[in-house]
């Protein structure tokens, strides 16, 4: 496979988008109404919208992506970026993709200036945390869901 490119996701990435999107959702067990799915997508496009997505593209076709949040915190003065999503095509990992879409977004910290880039991913995920383990160790911090009623 060819060196991928990675760019902002673009309004004709809406199908490959929305497979890749499927696939992760499958990966952790998550069924998602329509409205949300198409909601995050109209936020991805939105240039006012904290919300961001690059993309894995190689010969013309999107393998693999990276949604993200840039937001502010309470522990430094400029943005921070978190990863909220990373996918690959399992067809296509292997082949860097997902390392080229770590290292777009490291690149885009320092251009951008934010303070810091993070994610997490379960506990027993070990092909990505074999990924992740390149470029960062993991904290130590355990993570709590606490939703309505």
């Amino acid at each position: 496979m060819d060196t991928p490119a990675i760019r902002s996701a673009l309004p004709g990435d809406e199908a490959a988008w929305r497979q890749l999107w499927r696939g992760y959702c499958d990966f952790y067990n998550v069924t998602l109404p329509p409205h949300v799915t198409d909601r995050t997508w109209k936020r991805i496009l939105d240039p006012d919208s904290q919300i961001m997505c690059v993309v894995a593209e190689v010969d013309g076709q999107v393998y693999g992506f990276a949604n993200c949040v840039v937001h502010e915190n309470t522990f430094e003065t400029q943005a921070i970026c978190y990863l909220e999503d990373l996918f690959v095509l399992p067809s296509a990992r292997g082949h860097g993709l997902g390392k080229a879409l770590i290292e777009w977004l490291r690149n885009a910290m320092r251009a951008e200036g934010w303070a810091r880039l993070y994610w997490m991913t379960r506990e027993d995920n070990a092909d990505a945390r074999k990924l992740y383990d390149q470029f960062a160790e993991a904290d130590g911090f355990v993570r709590y869901v606490l939703k309505p009623r």
